[in-house]
């Protein structure tokens, strides 16, 4: 049975905190729901007017998909719009 998010997101959360923790980033973890670059930019410019002075950077992968490269990828939704820098890793 596939577990719900309720149910990983702690687990989520703590890999993240082990990751990020001690290395003198400011980072959060939250859920949402909605469409995902939308959601994601919506976030990116909550936080960068609660913070001036601050860089807010949305960083996301790249989809293997070809057809995701030219229509319908949420990494090609949010270098047409995000309004913060975009960081796309391969």
């Amino acid at each position: 049975m596939e577990e719900s998010f309720d149910e990983l997101a702690p687990e989520m959360r703590d890999q993240a905190a082990g990751e990020l923790d001690g290395g003198g980033l400011d980072w959060g973890f939250e859920r949402r729901q909605g469409i995902v670059a939308d959601e994601l930019i919506a976030a990116a410019v909550s936080l960068r007017d609660a913070r001036p002075g601050q860089t807010v950077v949305i960083v996301v992968g790249s989809s293997s998909h070809v057809s995701h490269r030219v229509v319908g990828s949420v990494t090609v939704s949010l270098a047409r719009h995000s309004p913060v820098p975009l960081v796309i890793v391969p």
